[in-house]
C-alpha cells in the first residue's frame, strides 16, 4: 500500500530586513529640508533684490532741473559749499582750480556709499575724506582708501554749468518717494505749496565766502 507524499510546509513569512523604504524616507526627508532651505534663501534675497531695483529702478524718472548754486567769484579756489536738492540729496560742491571755466568745479554726493556718512572736500590733501571710518576719495570722487577704497566705491557726480558768472547745477526736483509714487486719484491739493518741503539750496562749506 502506497503512502501519499505529503506536501512540504510553506515557509513562514519573514519580516523584511530590505533596508530600501527607510533610506528611501529619510533621503525624501533630507530633499525636503534642503528644498524648504534653498526657499526660505530665495525669499530673503528674492526680497532684497526688490529693495535694490526700487532705488536703481525707480517706477518712472525722476523730473531734473539746473538749479543756482552761487556767484563763481563767491567760491575761492580750493573752497567748497554743500548743497541740498529739492529732493533731499546731499551734495559737495568744490572749487579744485582757477583757471576760469567750469571744470574748475566739481559736485558730487556728500554721502559715503559704505555707510552714509557725509564726506567733505580736504583742499589740503586734494581729496574728500570721510571722519566715520577714515575714507577717502580723489578729486573725482573715485575710492582711493578705506572701506570705500577696499569696495571701489565711488562718489555720484552731479553736471555742473556757468552762465553770466553763476555757477549752477542739476539735480532732480522730487525725492526718490515722489518719483515712485501713484498719481494722486483726486486734483492737486492747494494746501501744499511750494514751500512745504525742506530747505534746499546752497550752506557754507570750507573756504566758501557765499
Amino acid at each position: 500500500m502506497h503512502e501519499h507524499e505529503r506536501p512540504a510546509p510553506s515557509p513562514a513569512p519573514t519580516a523584511s530586513t530590505d533596508p530600501a523604504p527607510a533610506d528611501d524616507r529619510r533621503g525624501f526627508l533630507a530633499k525636503a529640508s534642503s528644498l524648504g532651505m534653498l526657499a526660505g534663501l530665495g525669499a530673503s534675497y528674492g526680497t532684497a533684490g526688490v529693495f535694490a531695483a526700487r532705488y536703481l529702478y525707480p517706477a518712472r524718472p525722476r523730473a531734473k532741473a539746473w538749479m543756482y548754486v552761487a556767484r563763481i567769484a563767491d567760491i575761492a579756489p580750493g573752497g567748497s559749499l554743500h548743497y541740498t536738492t529739492p529732493g533731499g540729496e546731499k551734495v559737495a560742491i568744490a572749487r579744485q582750480a582757477q583757471s576760469g571755466s567750469i571744470d574748475d568745479f566739481v559736485a558730487l554726493s556728500s554721502t559715503c556709499p559704505h555707510l552714509g556718512c557725509q564726506v567733505h572736500w580736504e583742499s589740503q590733501n586734494e581729496r574728500f575724506f570721510c571722519p566715520c571710518h577714515n575714507g577717502t576719495f580723489d578729486k573725482s570722487g573715485k575710492g582711493t582708501g578705506g572701506p570705500p577704497g577696499d569696495a571701489g566705491q565711488s562718489l555720484p557726480r552731479y553736471p555742473l554749468k556757468s552762465d553770466g558768472g553763476l555757477l549752477y547745477i542739476e539735480v532732480p526736483t522730487e525725492s526718490l518717494e515722489v518719483a515712485e509714487a501713484p498719481p494722486p486719484a483726486g486734483g492737486h491739493d492747494p494746501c501744499l505749496g511750494p514751500h512745504s518741503g525742506p530747505h534746499f539750496g546752497p550752506h557754507l562749506g570750507d573756504g566758501a565766502r557765499v
